[in-house]
């Protein structure tokens, strides 16, 4: 099958509340260098997210003067859980929460709607593919990564000579669930945080929104419990609490010190499986003021400890353009799946 030099694929990433589109081409560019962001409407059922979606691709082949007949296939991502082919798991997820989403085919029912090859990874997966072939260009089938994207969850993707790590039921790279050491981690007296997976002190208890608003702000306000902080409910308490940590407040640093020392044990372990040749760190968390943001990646390489020969060739970097990583990942993995299809 393959893709002619005149044709492009659609990338296509759907969140909880928005979905953003891109358009690839056969030689490697983007077309778009901004986010084509529409209201995903997950909330109102798959029937009219799948229609949302197939009018944001027509939006953005308009929006790139991109005729429909020169779309070769589209890559469409989403959070997770769900199978490698794209089916939504059987007990649901958090942004797809309803029943009519449980099991749900995403990937198929989208390539039926549409009439074209579709393929399929979860959100974080498609983010750390992009910064993989962003960072790394020309080598990135030569070179390995881990990625961690800090957001309600933590989300996560493997690469390996410059392909998603994908495993047999389509759930590697679930990095958030990975446990991590919590001797030295937590204050004295400090619970041992609870994920919404049921697992206790893996990553994503930490270092995520969810494990703010859950186990580090209910706690830390038992120390300052004169903080402004106290008086707001807790869910909107912790999107507050980053920037407080931007302004130098002491107990939002506290907070924010804890998930940096979860992640760099996080890829500390990871640097005992894979042994990459990047860490690659995303979400709000670094999407912050420069001194703040400065001040969190250091404090992850601090608590990343790697051996002396790892640390000579690994380096911990930003995700690129987050915002539009995962439309970009989704386009680079249609792609691959059409040079793969040409190639066998």
């Amino acid at each position: 099958m393959g893709i002619a030099d005149h044709q492009v694929v659609v990338g296509l990433d759907v969140g909880g509340s928005t979905c953003n589109a891109t358009v690839l081409t056969a030689d490697g560019r983007f077309l778009v260098d901004r986010m084509v962001e529409t209201p995903s409407r997950v909330t109102e059922g798959p029937a009219v997210a799948i229609e949302v979606l197939a009018g944001v691709l027509e939006r953005v082949l308009a929006q790139t003067g991109t005729a429909r007949s020169a779309v070769a296939a589209v890559g469409l991502d989403s959070p997770g859980p769900a199978s490698a082919d794209g089916v939504l798991s059987s007990t649901g997820a958090t942004n797809f929460s309803t029943p009519a989403w449980h099991g749900f085919d995403f990937r198929g029912t989208l390539a039926r709607r549409l009439d074209l090859p579709v393929s399929y990874l979860n959100d974080a997966n498609a983010a750390a593919l992009y910064a993989h072939q962003a960072h790394f260009g020309p080598q990135a089938g030569r070179r390995s990564s881990v990625a961690a994207i800090v957001g309600t969850g933590l989300g996560g993707g493997v690469v390996e000579q410059g392909r998603v790590v994908i495993g047999a039921a389509g759930q590697a790279g679930e990095l958030g669930h990975v446990p991590v050491p919590m001797d030295g981690l937590l204050a004295d007296g400090q619970p041992v945080p609870q994920c919404n997976c049921g697992l206790a002190g893996d990553a994503e208890s930490v270092a995520s929104l969810t494990g703010i608003t859950r186990n580090l702000l209910p706690f830390w306000l038992t120390r300052h419990p004169d903080h402004d902080l106290a008086a707001s409910p807790p869910p909107e308490a912790a999107k507050l609490v980053r920037g407080y940590g931007e302004r130098g407040d002491p107990m939002a640093r506290a907070i924010f010190e804890q998930q940096a020392m979860a992640l760099g044990r996080l890829f500390t372990i990871l640097a005992n499986v894979t042994d990459p040749h990047a860490y690659f760190l995303g979400g709000g968390v670094v999407e912050a003021a420069p001194e703040f943001r400065d001040w969190f990646l250091a404090t992850v390489r601090a608590h990343t400890t790697l051996r002396e020969e790892q640390a000579r060739v690994a380096e911990l970097v930003l995700v690129p353009d987050l915002d539009m990583a995962g439309a970009r990942g989704a386009a680079l993995a249609a792609l691959a799946a059409l040079a793969g299809l040409r190639d066998g």
